[in-house]
């Protein structure tokens, strides 16, 4: 007769539900200071509620975005600099939100790395419910998954999943005419798009991330972590003002691949690049990498995060108006017959 085998746990096998537990201890404070009207509950169960009418809405239609970080991630895991891609996360899912036309309601997460560091993951999870408040919607759910050998030690990828909604025949883009005027609205650095060809351009350079900032102030690090913008409270409020047809997230494929997304067809936009200056970080990615202006146009923002298609009478009050809610805006171009984006003048 045979011994019997000794027996197996999970942790043993690489999972620890108490560490997950404690994870979810720890981050219940920062997930409820995002309580919104509407919240009917929030982490703990098998789903979360959300009551519609109490967050103010007749006749809603909803509004869903999803989307991740990037290789954005590999920066923040080289450097322990984990606090700011919660925000980038929830920017790149509420940022697209805004441009139907929608106030995002609510957000979840979904988190998965190979061993679970309950602080690592609070850090951020906890920049995640930051950019929640700043953006006026709650963090009620979310997935940690520990998966031990999908992931090398220390790494971990992120998913945001965003709720909005907005009144039936208030969808954008509506209106959008020849002549409109284009208002772009300034980038904070990078923010979440053309990382590969960013971490690239690094290597080539000799550069660490803990090097001084070639561009800036503090570590190349520190400055290629700088969160994404959130420009969902400025964008409602001229929303809400009346004249705005459309709104573009500028992402992947920068001005040249999302601004015609909002243009009806037989419409395109004519931009200046005169327009704006720069951002250093761009000027020392051309001249270290060589990109031609127009590569660097369609991987990055190039200084501009968010364009408006507004009308021309109402330009310059619009403008006025962003800048009173923080922003950098700049008359960056108009909307004209044809297609596509035709560009003016050169990047300086």
């Amino acid at each position: 007769m045979s011994d019997a085998k000794e027996g197996l746990t999970y942790a043993e096998a690489g999972v620890d539900i108490e560490a997950g537990n404690a994870l979810v201890e720890r981050i219940g404070p920062a997930a409820r200071r995002t309580a919104r009207p509407g919240v009917m509950s929030g982490l703990g169960g098998f789903g979360a509620l959300f009551d519609l009418k109490a967050a103010g809405y007749d006749d809603p239609v909803l509004v869903a975005a999803t989307d991740g970080v990037g290789t954005k991630l590999r920066i923040a895991i080289d450097t322990g600099r984990l606090g700011s891609v919660g925000i980038d996360l929830v920017a790149m899912c509420v940022n697209d939100l805004v441009c139907q036309g929608a106030e995002p309601l609510f957000f979840l997460d979904y988190f998965a790395t190979g061993r679970l560091d309950p602080e690592a993951a609070a850090r951020i999870i906890e920049g995640i419910a930051e950019g929640c408040a700043a953006s006026g919607c709650a963090l009620i759910g979310g997935e940690t998954a520990e998966m031990p050998g999908m992931y090398a030690p220390g790494d971990f990828d992120l998913a945001g999943f965003a709720v909005g909604a907005l009144e039936r025949g208030q969808a954008l883009p509506a209106g959008v005419a020849e002549g409109d005027v284009l208002l772009g609205l300034a980038s904070d650095g990078v923010h979440s798009n053309g990382y590969s060809l960013l971490r690239k351009v690094v290597a080539g350079s000799g550069l660490g991330w803990n090097d001084p900032c070639p561009f800036g102030e503090g570590s190349l690090g520190e400055a290629l972590l700088e969160p994404t913008r959130l420009y969902v409270k400025p964008a409602l409020t001229a929303v809400r003002a009346g004249g705005v047809h459309a709104l573009a997230h500028v992402t992947g494929g920068g001005i040249t691949e999302n601004l015609p997304r909002v243009l009806p067809r037989g419409l395109g936009a004519e931009v200046d690049l005169g327009a704006w200056p720069l951002p250093p970080v761009f000027a020392w990615l051309r001249a270290e990498a060589g990109l031609e202006e127009g590569e660097l146009l369609k991987t990055f923002n190039a200084g501009i995060g968010m364009v408006l298609a507004v009308a021309a009478e109402r330009a310059d009050d619009l403008a006025a108006l962003l800048e009173g809610q923080g922003e950098r805006v700049h008359r960056i171009g108009r909307v004209v017959a044809g297609a596509g984006v035709r560009y003016r003048g050169a990047l300086s």
